[in-house]
Order: C-alpha cells, then structure tokens, then sequence
C-alpha cells in the first residue's frame, strides 16, 4: 500500500506509543484521526506536529467502548475521506494481583483492550464495503497493537494479559474474514517506557531478561508498523519487538 494520501485512525493518540504512530503515519504521506478518550491536549498537539509534515490531521474525542461514540468517530473521521487505515492503539494498563480484581476493573480492561478494537474493525469493514482495489490489492490495514505479555504473560497481569492474548487472536481470526480485502497485523512490544514505579533493581531485573539489554525505541515500534502497512501479502501476523525476551 502507498501511505501517501491515504487516511488513518490512530486510536490512543494520546498515549505515548499511539502519538508517535500517528506522527509516523504523517511523516509518511498519511492524514491522520488522532483519537482521544481524555486528553484533548496531547491529541491536539499531536495532530499540530502532524499538519507540519504537509498533510491533514484532527483531534477526535470518543469513548471507544460507548458503541454510539464509536460510529460518531467514524463519521466525524470521514470528513477527510475514506478511512483506508485503522491503528487500535488505544489500551488501558493495569496491575492487579487476583485477589483485587474486581467485575467492574474487568470489564474496563475488556472492553477497551480488546471488545472496541474488534468493533472498530466491524466498523471499519462496513466503511470499505463494496470498494475495490486494483489488481486484487487490499483496500484497507488494520494493524493492532499488541504486547509481548499476551504470548508470555505476568504474574499479577491477568486482565491486561488476557485482554492482549484475546487481541493476537482477535487478529488472525479477522485476518481469515476480511480477506483479502483488508489485512489484519498486530505488533506485540516488548517495554518502551519504564512504569512509573519502577527503581532501578526492578528495571535491572527486567533488563536480564532481554537479551538485547535495551528497552525499545518508540521509533523501533513505528517502523514496523509503517512496514506492516506497506506490505500486502502479509495478514494475520504478530510481530514481536521485544529484543529477544520472548525467545
């Protein structure tokens, strides 16, 4: 797929990782939906940097798991043409031990992680019905991003680790369905930012376990998923940037 031109959802924009993607995204030629859920600031400023590389770009407010905010994104996003990319970026991460789960804290974890971006591809789908590609090339990209944890999951992670293996199977089982005029792909990182609560012995800690002794650079998530994008004979794929930890 040619990026230039194209238009693209990035949910999550507001997120340090879903930013970054969308300022990628523009860099490549994109027009870019920067979704938000709550922090109108960061989108904002998101879509500025991207209207600098000489393409469209707009902030868009949606709960994502309020079905009607859902298709109200789509239609505001429609204004800058037909969606032909969908990012779902947009994740809530938390740690809880079992004995402090709670049904509402599941619930929140569900639906956002994994239930919204299987809808938002139903909606994405419906958007692209009936358009045609040359040459039996995809219409449409789906990229989900993942995390290493939904193929090695942590302790204390159980919602967060489910929601995520749900989201690697959610890909490669609509992978199969939108075929072959939407390709499904899901990038699973390893750490890119350190949680806020970590000292140095537990940073150390996860350091050991990765073989590249590194974290991730945003940019070494963004190039793949430019990648993904760009490449029409790969669907139904997880792509591991984790520096070897899940060898």
């Amino acid at each position: 797929m040619e990026l230039k031109g194209r238009q693209a959802i990035i949910t999550g924009s507001s997120g340090q990782l879903g930013s970054a993607i969308a300022i990628a995204l523009g860099k490549a030629g994109c027009n870019c939906i920067c979704h938000y859920n709550r922090n109108k600031q960061k989108a904002e400023d998101t879509a500025e940097q991207i209207k600098k590389a000489g393409v469209k770009a707009m902030a868009i407010q949606a709960d994502i798991t309020n079905p009607e905010q859902a298709e109200k994104l789509f239609e505001q996003a429609g204004r800058l043409g037909t969606i032909q990319i969908l990012i779902n970026s947009a994740a809530v991460f938390s740690r809880q031990a079992i004995s402090e789960i709670t049904f509402e804290q599941g619930q929140k974890i569900i639906n956002t992680n994994l239930i919204a971006p299987i809808l938002l591809s139903r909606m994405f789908a419906a958007k692209l019905s009936g358009k045609s590609g040359k040459q039996q090339e995809p219409t449409g990209k789906i990229i989900n991003i993942a995390d290493v944890c939904g193929l090695h999951p942590w302790a204390n992670y159980a919602l967060y680790c489910s929601s995520k293996a749900g989201l690697i199977g959610a890909t490669k089982a609509l992978a199969k369905e939108l075929a072959p005029g939407i390709c499904v792909n899901a990038v699973a990182p390893g750490i890119v930012n350190w949680p806020e609560d970590f000292d140095e012995a537990k940073k150390q800690r996860q350091l050991s376990q990765i073989p590249l002794n590194r974290i991730a650079k945003p940019d070494e998530i963004t190039k793949a998923v430019i990648s993904l994008l760009e490449n029409d004979y790969i669907t139904g794929q997880v792509l591991c940037i984790d520096g070897g930890r899940g060898i």
